[in-house]
């Protein structure tokens, strides 16, 4: 199923940002997100441990340590105060939830190391509600003060857009739109005729391609940005070599809305650029933070769920004749096959290359398989396969390789949610589409909310979709 055009646009404003569109102040940022906030974190420990009494020496210096590396790893590439964004505040969600899982690390660490005993109780409590006030407050002078400072004696710098197509229109609109990045629009240079042309951007046409470079030598332009299709490439090139004698920096703008965009982003491959166009979310930092995630949560869930999970058991054994667990074999993680456990809840052991999804009312059903799959208890044995790296907490719902096999060639895009590993609960799952899918258009539609996860996942979006399956599961009506 396709993106919808608001989707495709918020894309296509991230990878263009990353195209350099933000202005200079980058390198700013960059160096505020690597250094000062995990500073900050050893900073607020620093100065609790006077109000506290604290020892600064021997088992403080162990704990500093360990919360910087953590609080860098979790907290890096969260924009509370991007320089260039009209929405400076837009991180705080982010910021909370990343020091969240900065903590529990670090509590983990020190419970298991047993480092938290040389520390008073008030004082790990009060360092863990102070951080985000610091953060917040550091990013408010700095982000206001210097990068604003800094901002401001830049100059104006003179744009032109080669193409008046749709990518083009967007970036002249973003120009036009925000003061904060520091570039004034110009106009177009296109070769097709007016009539061929948007009405409304006829008035800011400068000239056609012929005319580009003499435009930009006599204006000084500073700003050149290509937004011509892919098939217009022996135009781009002798465009180019015209450029070559002015001193305006040249940026290519790709037509990305042709396509379907799973997390774009500009990558290197041992220093030459490319640009993803269909990537996992979960690459670098973000793979670390969901593995911890799934690793943490799964382990607190099974220690308190084990006795749930040992009544379970004897039920099923007691109710009817077969093995405790069923087993199957699902796509993983790059279309790899795994093994994926769940309570056993009928009669039958389906795990080839004909499955059939159950039905409600279904006769195959053992006494307490209705119960099990109604209340979704039958998943819980998949806290083990998360432990074991095979699952995640939150992700596309793992289906039968039977099923696989078969909507993968009836629904566009069915293999693309296979980048990330199956979750136990997923985005599609809190939005009615559990239980069976009767028909394609029903597929289609969880195979909608799949790829929609993996173009927006953060943290936050796991812990909603958490909370949403708590208070969603007991009512749903579609699982049986």
């Amino acid at each position: 199923m396709q993106n919808s055009g608001s989707e495709e646009m918020n894309h296509f404003y991230m990878l263009r940002d990353r195209l350099g569109v933000q202005g200079h102040a980058a390198p700013w940022f960059s160096f505020f997100k690597t250094f000062i906030d995990p500073f900050v974190v050893v900073l607020v420990l620093y100065g609790l441990s006077y109000v506290y009494d604290v020892s600064r020496h021997g088992q403080f210096v162990d704990l500093a340590v360990v919360s910087f590396l953590v609080s860098a790893l979790a907290l890096d590439g969260i924009a509370l105060l991007l320089p260039g964004s009209g929405k400076r505040w837009r991180g705080i969600d982010a910021m909370l939830i990343n020091w969240l899982v900065a903590v529990v690390v670090v509590i983990a660490y020190g419970l298991a190391t047993g480092l938290l005993v040389y520390f008073p109780q008030e004082f790990i409590y009060c360092w863990i509600a102070s951080v985000p006030a610091a953060l917040l407050t550091t990013h408010f002078i700095l982000g206001f003060g210097l990068v604003r400072s800094y901002e401001n004696q830049q100059p104006f710098r003179k744009a032109v857009i080669v193409g008046a197509n749709q990518s083009g229109q967007m970036l002249a609109n973003k120009i036009r739109g925000n003061p904060q990045i520091k570039m004034e629009f110009l106009g177009y240079f296109d070769d097709r005729t007016f009539d061929r042309l948007p009405e409304e951007e006829v008035p800011f046409i400068k000239g056609k391609l012929a005319d580009l470079c003499s435009y930009v030598k006599e204006h000084g332009v500073q700003q050149v940005y290509i937004s011509l299709p892919m098939t217009s490439q022996s135009r781009i090139m002798t465009m180019l070599e015209e450029l070559q004698d002015c001193t305006a920096s040249v940026y290519f703008l790709p037509d990305l809305l042709v396509f379907d965009l799973i997390q774009a982003r500009i990558d290197h491959v041992n220093g030459l650029p490319v640009i993803s166009i269909c990537e996992t979310p979960f690459v670098g930092v973000s793979a670390l933070v969901k593995r911890l995630s799934d690793i943490v949560i799964s382990l607190l869930i099974l220690a308190m769920i084990w006795p749930v999970l040992f009544v379970l058991a004897l039920m099923i054994k007691a109710t009817s004749a077969g093995p405790v667990l069923f087993k199957q074999n699902r796509y993983g993680e790059d279309g790899e096959s795994i093994l994926v456990y769940k309570f056993r809840s009928m009669t039958v052991m389906e795990n080839g290359d004909s499955v059939t999804q159950a039905k409600q009312g279904d006769k195959r059903l053992t006494p307490i398989g209705g119960f099990l799959r109604k209340s979704s208890l039958d998943e819980l044995p998949q806290f083990i396969n998360v432990l074991q790296g095979r699952m995640s907490i939150v992700g596309p719902r793992p289906h039968a390789n039977a099923h696989n096999e078969m909507y993968r060639k009836l629904i566009k895009g069915y293999m693309v949610r296979h980048k990330v590993k199956p979750g136990i609960t997923g985005w599609a799952q809190v939005n009615g589409f559990r239980g069976e899918t009767d028909t394609v258009e029903k597929m289609e539609r969880r195979i909608a909310y799949d790829l929609d996860y993996l173009r927006n996942w953060s943290l936050w979006l796991d812990i909603k979709i958490v909370i949403m399956t708590v208070i969603t599961v007991w009512r749903d009506k579609n699982a049986y």
